[in-house]
């Protein structure tokens, strides 16, 4: 996806929206905007992927969303961050109560991964926006 960044560029940008009382109509004025500035400031560590399952949901992620991944990113404590376990990836958030780190879903569903000892795991980077569809 990252090959073709000419299809963020140059996307119409009409300004702030007010979310509580309407905004003047003279306030209009239409501005480009590139999303690849706004959502990849460090275009050469910066990833997207596609979310598969519900293990984030208590974050507003939801299988189906696109999140904007930057290795460059330092992981902190509460952050959410893809993480390779072994040779598979997940999503969750990071959860460093030293001595112990864990990796915790947002859905009661699912149970938090200690990661402390594991002799297999990387935070491959954080995640910087999310992306999904209104309904």
């Amino acid at each position: 996806m990252q090959e073709n960044r000419d299809d963020l560029n140059n996307v119409r940008f009409l300004g702030s929206i007010s979310a509580g009382l309407p905004s003047p109509a003279d306030d209009f004025k239409e501005r480009t905007l590139d999303l690849n500035e706004l959502v990849a400031p460090h275009p050469f560590s910066t990833y997207y992927m596609r979310v598969a399952g519900d293990s984030m949901t208590g974050a507003c992620i939801h299988s189906g969303d696109l999140i904007v991944v930057d290795r460059s990113v330092t992981a902190a404590h509460k952050k959410i961050v893809v993480a390779r376990l072994g040779d598979r990836f997940t999503l969750k958030r990071l959860w460093n109560m030293y001595p112990k780190m864990y990796l915790r879903p947002e859905n009661p569903k699912y149970q938090p991964i200690e990661v402390t000892n594991h002799p297999d795991f990387e935070i491959f980077g954080v995640v910087t926006f999310v992306v999904h569809k209104a309904t």
